[in-house]
């Protein structure tokens, strides 16, 4: 199981990211409304060296369509490695739908008890 902490009203969780000998553990905002794997900033993507493989047509929060430059890395979780999908964006570090279904993980967010768990099914 996987516990996150909540910083205001946001839930966090900690994701390790691998590229290369290059590893980084940054808290993630845990958006059910994002479908993707990950999003980091372009600071953590250029201190893991991703390299862009691509860019993808996304939809933010406001409905808006923007393209976002794509890489891919690896994740670690809970000694389980997956290949994924990483968006570089100024805005803030995400994992959606899709990490979580890579994983088999059940997320929960009790907001009345301000605690975040992810555990595998």
């Amino acid at each position: 199981m996987v516990k996150g902490v909540f910083v205001e009203n946001i839930p966090l969780i900690k994701v390790v990211v691998v590229w290369g000998q290059s590893v980084q553990a940054p808290f993630v905002v845990l958006d059910t409304g994002f479908s993707g794997d990950l999003q980091v900033t372009p600071k953590i993507a250029t201190e893991l060296g991703l390299q862009v493989a691509g860019v993808t047509k996304t939809q933010i929060a406001n409905g808006q369509t923007v393209e976002v430059p794509v890489a891919l890395a690896f994740a670690s979780m809970e000694g389980v490695v997956r290949y994924i999908q990483v968006l570089i964006s100024e805005s803030m570090p995400l994992v959606g739908i899709s990490f979580l279904s890579k994983f088999s993980y059940k997320a929960t967010v009790d907001c009345k008890y301000r605690a975040v768990m992810l555990e595998s099914v």
